[in-house]
């Protein structure tokens, strides 16, 4: 793999990254958390594709539902590569939801029928941290997803429990990042083992092909290798743009 390659690169930026959050200073989020004091308003906006895309999983959510709800799992609609014979590649699974867009386990008094079993991302909304450009592209920290969108703010947040959720963010954020490592690395494997190589005329006809109904093959990681789906556009009703 050469270090002009796509997926090198991609490599080298999550590494930037996970460096980065390693050395955020922990007291910065504390006051932060401290200062948006987020409460939920059971408006249940965040829980829509709507507001917040697609529940990505981390590897460590994925047992509850596959011993309980296996039929809620699917690979995550953002496919991110391809490989020259139209077979198409994402780093990980999703939530189905409901048409219009809402969580399959949100009910209609906007409660989460599986609380006490949420999954990561869920655990630590709306204190994401990480970096993307803002409107004049420059890249900087981002931590606070939709504020204004729902919820309450500027609610009492004792120093403790801020920085108890200070410690959950940091810790999604990173598992977060080092499996976006792992599936790049396993796709440089992958390629690299099966003499496969990334054509982007061919991913964008299987995008097409897709959005046009037509089924198409999916590997998906989990758990340091690739699982293999065949799916259709209808498994994606409900997301604006699959």
């Amino acid at each position: 793999m050469s270090r002009s390659d796509p997926v090198h690169n991609r490599i080298l930026s999550l590494g930037e990254e996970e460096a980065a959050l390693l050395s955020y200073p922990e007291e910065t989020l504390v006051g932060i958390i401290r200062d948006v004091g987020f409460a939920c308003d059971g408006c249940g906006r965040c829980c829509t594709a709507s507001y917040n895309g697609h529940v990505f999983l981390l590897d460590r959510d994925l047992p509850y539902l596959q011993n309980n709800h296996p039929e809620t799992l699917i690979p995550a609609p953002d496919f991110e590569y391809a490989d020259q014979h139209g077979t198409l590649y994402v780093s990980g699974y999703a939530l189905r939801v409901q048409e219009g867009g809402r969580c399959v386990f949100l009910t209609r008094e906007n409660r989460c029928r599986i609380y006490e079993n949420r999954f990561s991302i869920c655990r630590i909304y709306p204190y994401m941290l990480h970096r993307e450009p803002d409107d004049e592209g420059i890249v900087d920290w981002r931590q606070i997803a939709g504020v204004g969108d729902h919820g309450e703010y500027h609610l009492p947040i004792d120093e403790g429990e801020a920085a108890t959720i200070a410690e959950e963010v940091k810790n999604y954020e990173l598992a977060f990042i080092r499996h976006q490592i792992g599936f790049w690395e396993a796709i440089a494997r992958s390629f690299d083992e099966q003499n496969l190589r990334h054509v982007r005329k061919i991913y964008d006809q299987a995008l097409r092909r897709f959005r046009k109904g037509e089924p198409v093959k999916v590997m998906v990681y989990t758990g340091g290798s690739f699982e293999e789906h065949i799916v259709g556009i209808e498994e994606y009703r409900g997301f604006s743009s699959p």
